[in-house]
């Protein structure tokens, strides 16, 4: 590298921290070399860069994988409020979706060896069915039905008494 080349923005590293935690979800270095790329930088406006985006990446696709709420997420990742930040970023921006479509198509090229578009797709019946009346506001809905045995409490069950004392 020479002296006079920029630093490399932080959603370029490639190795981890020595002290930083491993869980499933965390990706390695070979799997952040096809996906850095795709993870948007800085602006280079407002607060400098904390957290490598790698980090950011670790902790919503642990979110994902475990299902957890937002402010569960471990303390070596980065704070939930930043994480979710750079979740709706990234979401509203489209910046997710194209990472998900290419390395997708990245899978099916080299991984799967066919082409990287899908040319056919699979339809089942129930579908179609759900498709037809969709159109149809009114027919998706059930119209509700009334009881004919009307409102009758049961006297076979005694009601609970509030004035005992255990």
């Amino acid at each position: 590298m020479s002296p006079h080349a920029p630093p490399r923005p932080p959603s370029t590293i490639t190795s981890r921290p020595a002290g930083h935690g491993t869980t499933p979800s965390d990706t390695t270095d070979a799997e952040w070399q096809i996906l850095g790329p795709y993870v948007p930088a800085g602006t280079g406006r407002g607060r400098p860069i904390t957290y490598p985006r790698r980090d950011v990446i670790d902790a919503i696709r642990y979110l994902g994988r475990t299902g957890c709420q937002w402010d569960a997420l471990p303390a070596d990742f980065p704070h939930h409020k930043l994480v979710y930040h750079y979740f709706r970023r990234w979401t509203a921006d489209g910046s997710l979706t194209r990472m998900r479509n290419s390395l997708r198509e990245q899978v099916r090229e080299h991984v799967e060896g066919r082409e990287r578009q899908p040319s056919a797709a699979l339809v089942d019946s129930q579908s179609l069915r759900g498709a037809e009346t969709s159109a149809d506001p009114t027919a998706a809905t059930t119209p509700p039905r009334r009881s004919t045995a009307g409102s009758v409490i049961s006297r076979s069950t005694p009601a609970p008494c509030c004035s005992r004392s255990w």
